[in-house]
């Protein structure tokens, strides 16, 4: 480890799984205080236990991202903990309802919409709320690469992950005056529950997504989290506004 995020307190979401839980252990060996936020206690309880007794330093707080003043919660007593926020890495627990556009239900749509764009926009608020009070800080918002392009597989989440990308942009230039960053990353294929999850309703999906990525795989969820704990270092500290692809070729 480079001890690329010594002396940072940061915030996960959907630590309890995939690429949040892998970036809960990578940002803790790099130096990192953490403090990990999902619905699963008992996942969480296990992850922080691991992290402490690997010496790390690690809390965790009950998150539902479609409670809009639970989130404004859990973000304050991340600041609590530790006295001040530095960086925030908005990895979420997406919802992915496949399914073409003419077979999406309203109510499809209202829940993606609830935990994949609006629970990013309240959490991004409370969290730059946290970070002026101490001159500054970073936010890492995970997208995906079915924002990049026409995604008839998944209509409504690519939809609402293009729109994280706006808001991940206007952020970086509002608060770019205040010292806060905001980057965004768009993952392709990545080996997490989520994916399994998809194959059980779409068989053969990860045969295809293999096929289709240059790299000929799927990334972990460690390489897509390595990108996540640069741009929340200070060795980024001149990139904001950015929407950086960790997908193995598969958008090029």
């Amino acid at each position: 480890m480079t001890d690329m995020l010594t002396g940072k307190v940061i915030f996960i979401t959907g630590a309890s799984r995939g690429i949040g839980a892998a970036a809960a252990h990578l940002f803790a060996r790099e130096g990192a205080s953490v403090v990990l936020a999902a619905r699963s206690t008992e996942a969480l309880g296990k992850i922080v236990a691991e992290i402490r007794a690997e010496g790390g330093v690690a809390d965790a707080v009950t998150l539902d991202l479609a409670d809009r003043a639970g989130i404004r919660t859990a973000v304050q007593k991340a600041g609590e903990l530790h006295g001040r926020l530095d960086g925030a890495f908005n990895n979420g627990a997406a919802i992915q309802q496949p399914g073409p556009l003419d077979a999406t239900s309203d109510e499809d749509i209202d829940n993606q919409f609830e935990v994949n764009f609006r629970a990013h926009w309240t959490a991004m608020n409370a969290e730059a709320e946290l970070m002026r009070a101490n001159g500054g800080g970073a936010i890492v918002n995970t997208s995906s690469i079915g924002s990049r392009r026409a995604n008839p597989a998944l209509p409504a989440y690519g939809a609402m992950k293009r729109a994280l990308n706006s808001i991940t942009e206007t952020a970086a230039v509002t608060w770019a005056s205040q010292g806060i960053r905001v980057n965004g990353i768009t993952p392709g294929g990545t080996a997490t529950e989520m994916i399994e999850e998809w194959e059980a309703a779409t068989p053969g999906i990860k045969t295809r997504i293999n096929a289709s990525t240059p790299l000929g795989r799927m990334a972990t969820p460690t390489e897509v989290a390595e990108v996540a704990a640069w741009l929340l270092s200070d060795r980024a500290a001149m990139v904001t506004g950015a929407i950086i692809p960790v997908d193995g070729g598969a958008g090029a």
